[in-house]
């Protein structure tokens, strides 16, 4: 007899279809699985068999195979457990095989029979969803699988329980969606004191989605004011969240089935490694650049990042995707961030400084910041010299505007965006390109002039000619005005700093 039973490969964000079969047959007692088992998988019979034994059942003297289907795509991860245990029950005549073939089941299994949590349990629900079929997943994750819409939801804390509830002898209770957290946010702009500009354009990062680099001596407040950023920015909408959730599923991150409308904001150390912020690894799992997508990815010290690390971001600042491409996978990633980099002006930080900097400069900034390449400081929109504060500054009371004022105002632009761009692939006016560049970011005669001007003087390249453009149509949806004006484009170009040269 041979048993069938329905689950997933993970690929990405990709859940294929798998098909595990189970065949007891007579023979040699065996315990084989085949179809491109990964190690963790291959370990599943062991796994399996002793939560059989905790069940009181022990498997069949016969020759037992255990086939994923399709056989030519490499299955990975401990999900397959329950899948696995489900078929040989059904092929040893505990299970009812036909019952078993309305859902998709993952999950892993205890030594003592437990189902436990598996990464990618909300992919495996949305499958579940397109193919009309129910989810049989760790008890512990059916709030995560209920936010797939319409799946009817098996979370079984045991391998026992789960077949009671089959057979009608106990009944599973139904999973609630997790509630969404609330926002979470950062510290308040009130704490940073003096700093106008660079709060300024703090403000307009966050309402256009725009590329940020904050550059100046140490203890200036730049960390401070990146950290600032998640709480003026927007909550996530459900849809933004189900996306954000969904890498975090894979990750395995996603904790407690909450999903979360809050703004990813990952902060990884400049030792990090290629794969560990674009993806990679033995599972191609997602890199720091999708943990943070639809949120800031916050890259403080950046020219101690290694070159080919930093230089990696290049494409998927463009794409808002990245590929990870390896001998065995080829992943395709979520990546819309928004990137906030800090860096001092030298290695010693106090360039400018006559008490403090050193003997080098200005040839030691030179070398410094040149770690940074041109290509990626071009897709950095925003470019902002933050001065060192004074203690005059540092002894005023705090500021009276503080991040609720300044997240209202930053609301009521991406309000305007979001009417705007409705109906295109565009959120923000990070994102504008082509005829919808054209169409809403086209400045009026004077800035026109104004900013063919600079741009032959900066030498300015198309993508920083249009990365001016979207950033004048930012800071003119903060005024609230309808036509993107000289002024809109001469603050705009304020903030646009030429690289160094060697």
């Amino acid at each position: 007899m041979v048993a069938l039973v329905s689950t997933v490969a993970y690929l990405g964000l990709e859940a294929r279809s798998v098909e595990v079969q189970c065949q007891v047959a007579p023979g040699m007692p065996a315990f084989h699985v085949v179809g491109l088992p990964d190690k963790a998988v291959g370990e599943s019979r062991q796994r399996v068999t002793a939560a059989l034994s905790a069940m009181g059942l022990a498997l069949p003297p016969k020759r037992i195979t255990i086939n994923l289907s399709p056989a030519d795509l490499p299955k990975e991860g401990s999900h397959y457990d329950l899948p696995i245990a489900l078929a040989l029950l059904a092929a040893m005549g505990v299970a009812d095989a036909e019952q078993l073939a309305d859902f998709v089941a993952v999950g892993e299994l205890a030594l003592d029979g437990r189902v436990i949590p598996s990464p990618g349990v909300l992919l495996a629900a949305l499958h579940a969803s397109a193919a009309d079929k129910g989810l049989i997943c760790p008890a512990a994750q059916g709030s995560e699988a209920r936010w797939a819409s319409g799946v009817p939801v098996v979370a079984a804390p045991n391998l026992i329980s789960l077949l009671n509830h089959l057979k009608g002898t106990q009944v599973l209770p139904t999973p609630e969606p997790g509630h969404a957290d609330p926002p979470t946010r950062g510290p308040d702009l009130r704490q940073v004191k003096g700093q106008e500009t660079a709060k300024r354009a703090l403000e307009i990062a966050a309402a256009g989605s725009h590329n940020l680099l904050l550059i100046g001596p140490p203890g200036s407040g730049k960390s401070l004011l990146a950290s600032c950023l998640p709480g003026i920015l927007p909550p996530l909408t459900p849809a933004e969240a189900l996306e954000t959730s969904m890498v975090a599923s894979v990750a395995g991150t996603l904790e407690d089935g909450r999903i979360s409308r809050a703004r990813p904001y990952r902060a990884p150390h400049h030792s990090a490694s290629m794969a560990a912020l674009t993806g990679g690894g033995l599972r191609v799992k997602p890199g720091e650049v999708s943990m943070a997508h639809l949120g800031v990815l916050f890259l403080d010290e950046l020219p101690e990042f290694q070159r080919a690390v930093l230089d990696s971001l290049r494409q998927p600042l463009e794409t808002g995707e990245v590929s990870v491409a390896r001998a065995n996978a080829h992943v395709t990633y979520p990546a819309r961030v928004q990137l906030v980099a800090a860096m001092n002006p030298c290695r010693c930080g106090h360039l400018g400084d006559p008490a403090l900097g050193c003997s080098r400069a200005p040839r030691c900034a030179a070398d410094y910041q040149g770690k940074v390449s041109g290509p990626l400081l071009d897709r950095i929109d925003l470019h902002i010299e933050v001065d060192p504060v004074s203690a005059a500054d540092l002894s005023l009371p705090p500021p009276a505007e503080g991040s609720e004022h300044v997240a209202a105002r930053v609301a009521r632009a991406r309000a305007i965006q979001t009417a705007r761009l409705e109906g295109t692939p565009a959120r923000t006016n990070a994102e504008l390109d082509g005829e919808a560049l054209d169409s809403h970011a086209t400045p009026d005669e004077a800035g026109r002039k104004l900013l063919i001007q600079a741009a032959e003087a900066m030498r300015l390249s198309a993508r920083g000619y249009t990365r001016i453009l979207r950033v004048a149509r930012t800071i003119a949806d903060l005024a609230g005005a309808e036509r993107v004006g000289r002024i809109h484009v001469a603050e705009a170009l304020s903030y646009r700093r030429q690289a160094p040269r060697a």
